[in-house]
């Protein structure tokens, strides 16, 4: 594989994480740190150091790479990884088999870098270090997936587990030229169109822009590496080529994306994925930035190593002033530098939040009514807990709580379009949003937006089953809000406020997915209001 069209700012910090990862103890996973998601159900302690060593094992690999020469302390890392007592995480624990019997996300992803380190650097290794490399790789990834073996759960699933996981060990059986491979490929195949099963027509990353980097970038990494070694080609399908349409779909200018289920609302996709999917595919993709080391916090080898060697700083076309996703029901617009988009679905899907009628305002470079996005990760929040966190939370989204009601989970909790017309630089949608509650009194409820640039209306209409009904109306940032007599403020966005509505200002302090508290801001407003329309109209100053 060339190592052409690197970047600057990439190399510079691998090399710096590598002189690091050569001076500074290696932190230890212990059975102390093992333990804590047991018995508290805290993921961070463990994770925290495991990711480290691999944002360690990344660095190095990356140096040796580009250096084209042994480096000892890439020796006693890799040997260290191979000394783990697992590579799955406690979080991954299975229960119906030995956890070593079992290959998770990050158990793949380490297979494959170390693989990879073994193909790419067999030369520069030591010899010993080398064989234990391959016979590690061999028992924890490739054993549990070889041909009789148990099924494994996410082999049918149809999110970014089975297209991680499959592409991962893949990619490792395909860098250490496994005798399993032959057995094992079409195993790994009919897991990847369980994932490519589970995405709608329209190409839409029903778990948010982040997952889609994660999911399909594990699909493309490994369609590539099994095409190099085949000629079979994985992304000759119309449909790939609409998942691969989907950053750009959704794009809301300068970095920013709706931070729709568990994801974030500023990031980085990994630039080598766009521009091997534009060149391979012709697909519009988001304007990118310099990649960095640090973009992904996990420290993936596969993502690292693709954007050194396919960053080819593609030139990019601007997206369509609007975007209809209609199998995951997101629609987004965008014109002079503001967008907006929303979000219909049901209240069942993969990190699912209680979101239907949700929507976002993006002005001047900020994202001012916002998404909270994932939230920190424990294991409540994978069980029965999850929508007590606020960011999944009917509550702490721009959705009404209608007579005391919030919305409910549930795959029958839908929404349904009832109008979509869209001009040049115009949008209308609306949404039948009944189902999503059990509120008392209300008989139907539909949520109509109407966008022109710099201009969002919005008219939720109610009916009742007899007289006025109580309606709290949740608008959602990370700004501070000013309110007014007849009016909020959120920086370069003003809502007037109608008769007979009355404003309060709220605020609460959460945990983002890094575990970092946040202060995020929310208005409500209230009034016990009769059946018919109801406008609210932002305004971008």
């Amino acid at each position: 594989m060339s190592r052409d069209g690197g970047r600057d700012l990439l190399v510079r910090q691998a090399r710096e994480e590598a002189a690091r990862a050569r001076t500074e103890p290696l932190p230890a996973l212990t059975f102390a740190l093992w333990r804590r998601y047991a018995d508290t159900g805290d993921r961070q302690a463990y994770e925290g150091v495991y990711f480290e060593r691999r944002r360690r094992l990344a660095a190095l690999m990356l140096a040796a790479h580009l250096d084209d020469r042994p480096d000892p302390a890439l020796d006693d890392l890799l040997w260290s990884v191979c000394d783990e007592y697992t590579w799955v995480l406690p979080a991954h624990e299975p229960r119906d088999r030995p956890v070593n019997a079992f290959v998770d996300l990050f158990a793949a992803e380490t297979g494959h870098a170390l693989a990879e380190a073994a193909g790419l650097l067999g030369e520069h290794l030591d010899p010993r270090v080398l064989a234990r490399v391959r016979e590690e790789v061999e028992r924890r990834v490739l054993r549990p997936l070889q041909e009789g073996a148990p099924a494994l759960w996410w082999e049918s699933a149809g999110h970014n587990w089975a297209a991680v996981c499959a592409g991962a060990a893949g990619m490792a059986a395909l860098a250490l030229d496994s005798e399993r491979l032959p057995a094992l490929l079409p195993r790994l195949e009919r897991a990847l169109e369980s994932f490519l099963a589970g995405v709608g027509p329209d190409g839409a990353c029903l778990e948010g822009p982040d997952y889609w980097s994660y999911g399909f970038g594990y699909f493309v990494y490994f369609a590539e590496a099994l095409r190099e070694r085949t000629g079979k080609d994985l992304l000759d399908d119309p449909h790939v080529r609409e998942m691969a349409a989907y950053p750009a779909r959704v794009d809301l200018g300068g970095g920013a994306r709706p931070a729709f289920a568990d994801s974030s609302g500023m990031g980085a996709y990994p630039a080598g994925l766009l521009d091997r999917l534009a060149e391979r595919l012709g697909v519009p993709v988001p304007q990118g930035r310099e990649p960095s080391f640090h973009d992904d916090h996990c420290y993936r080898w596969a993502h690292l190593s693709r954007t050194l060697w396919w960053t080819a700083r593609t030139p990019r076309t601007p997206p369509a002033p609007h975007d209809r996703l209609p199998d995951a029901a997101i629609v987004v617009a965008r014109a002079n530098g503001t967008a907006f988009a929303a979000k219909g679905g049901h209240n069942d899907e993969p990190h699912n939040h209680l979101d239907l009628g949700h929507f976002i305002l993006h002005a001047h470079g900020r994202t001012v009514l916002d998404d909270l996005g994932a939230p920190e990760y424990t294991r409540d929040y994978f069980g029965a807990g999850r929508y007590a966190v606020p960011q999944a939370s009917a509550e702490w989204h721009s959705i009404p709580l209608i007579d005391g009601a919030a919305q409910r989970p549930g795959r029958d909790r839908r929404a349904e379009t009832v109008r979509y017309a869209a001009g040049h630089d115009t949008v209308e949608w609306t949404l039948d949003l009944t189902a999503a509650y059990d509120a008392p009194r209300l008989t139907r409820f539909t949520r109509a937006f109407a966008w022109r640039p710099a201009r969002l209306e919005l008219t939720d209409t109610f009916a009742f089953a007899g007289g006025d009904c109580p309606v709290a109306e949740l608008f959602v940032s990370r700004l501070r809000p000013e309110l007014g007599r007849d009016s909020v403020g959120w920086g370069p966005v003003v809502l007037e406020i109608p008769s007979p509505w009355r404003a309060r200002a709220e605020e609460l302090e959460v945990r983002g997915h890094d575990g970092v508290p946040e202060t995020v801001h929310r208005v409500r407003l209230t009034a016990a209001v009769p059946s018919g329309p109801h406008t609210f109209v932002f305004t971008v100053r």
